[in-house]
């Protein structure tokens, strides 16, 4: 299902007997609430049902005692244009991962677009034609922050006030250019950030041809916004230096699915020792050699959730509303006045867990019974994860 942004709004929608509220806030990741309140997309009352308006909804959706969370964020996405891949050749990925819960994809770089623009005009252009081209149009509804630029040598102040002008927001994997040297960067990932451009910065072994190693000393002295992949993208650093990189930045701490999952694990702990956990953010950095994962963010939750020993509860919000707040984001949290992005899941049938977030906590991913956008339902049943036990009914 390819949808373009501007659409129908949503009206009034009631979500009632909700089992099992997922905040996406890591102080508070659960909440003692069993309805949410819509109006055009946004949520206007979270609570108890006999506290809430509900009268004269357009939409009323019997959730029956399942799970609601905010949508996934996937903070790290190689998209190119429109539903399709040609890093895999594959063609309605993006709809495929909104069966996997994902609401909301975050681009590192259009960087496999065949004959990628590498001079400064041409990658300027791409930015900006990627920006404009996922803002007018969402494949199944899921929100794509795209128009990332590679950063590349030459480039002055000017190029960064130019992008920003024009609405571009993000900068793609600082080292898949010919910028790699950490004082190089470290300049322009200033420039980007005094025009309000958020930075990723490529942490590990070469990933695709022209890229290479960026080890903890370039990443601490650019000084990017995001540590990318800090579990490598596919080859991680050492795992002392992974912990050295959560120990000596501030910065965002972003585990992705494409990479070394031992150091997945301990960056996870790392953070929580550190007592940062709200610095955590996850991805899957696809698609990718190892090709698109539909479940990949599901699939990282229950992955740190078990065997990090992390609960499933605060894993959740490490993929919604941690990366809603660090990439500043109307998403991730539920909460008045954020967007009514939702994932409705239950624990899979047959799962050993007894509960949701126990059968998490055991290394199961969840079924999801439905998907929704801005208040509007975008699937129900996922064709992609297990069965949940019980799914969502649409009452009118």
């Amino acid at each position: 299902m390819a949808t373009a942004a501007v659409e129908e709004k949503s009206g009034k929608v009631v979500l009632r007997n909700i089992g099992l509220l997922l905040s996406g806030d890591i102080d508070q990741p659960i909440l003692d609430a069993d309805t949410i309140v819509i109006h055009d997309g946004l949520i206007t009352a979270v609570g108890r049902e006999k506290d809430c308006d509900i009268s004269e909804a357009k939409t009323t959706i019997d959730v029956r005692q399942t799970c609601v969370a905010p949508g996934l964020i996937d903070s790290h996405v190689h998209p190119v244009f429109g539903d399709w891949t040609p890093r895999q050749n594959q063609i309605g990925w993006i709809d495929s991962t909104m069966h996997g819960g994902v609401t909301t994809m975050i681009s590192a770089g259009e960087v496999h677009l065949p004959g990628r623009p590498k001079d400064i005009v041409g990658l300027k252009a791409l930015a900006i034609t990627a920006q404009r081209a996922f803002d007018n149009f969402r494949p199944g509804g899921v929100k794509v922050i795209a128009g990332a630029p590679i950063i590349e040598k030459g480039m002055t102040e000017h190029d960064f006030q130019e992008l920003a002008a024009a609405g571009v927001m993000l900068l793609g994997e600082v080292g898949l250019g010919s910028v790699k040297a950490g004082y190089e960067a470290k300049e322009m990932v200033a420039w980007a950030r005094k025009y309000g451009i958020q930075s990723t910065i490529h942490t590990g072994g070469p990933s695709i041809p022209g890229s290479g190693l960026i080890d903890k000393d370039v990443v601490l002295e650019a000084d990017a916004d995001v540590i990318g992949h800090i579990n490598g993208g596919h080859t991680s650093l050492p795992e002392a230096h992974v912990c050295e990189l959560c120990e000596k930045s501030s910065r965002a701490i972003e585990i992705v699915h494409n990479g070394n999952e031992r150091v997945a694990i301990a960056a996870a702990k790392a953070a929580l020792e550190l007592k940062c956990p709200h610095r955590v953010i996850l991805g899957t950095d696809g698609p990718a050699g190892s090709g698109v994962q539909p479940l990949g963010m599901l699939r990282m939750v229950a992955l740190l959730s078990s065997l990090a020993n992390i609960p499933a509860e605060l894993v959740f919000c490490f993929a919604t509303g941690n990366t809603a707040r660090i990439r500043n984001l109307n998403c991730g949290l539920i909460e008045v006045g954020r967007a009514a992005d939702f994932v409705f899941m239950d624990r899979a049938q047959h799962t050993a867990g007894k509960t949701l977030l126990e059968s998490v906590q055991l290394g199961d991913i969840p079924g999801i019974g439905m998907v929704m956008i801005d208040g509007l339902v975008r699937c129900t049943r996922s064709r992609n994860t297990p069965p949940a036990t019980e799914v969502p009914v649409v009452l009118h």
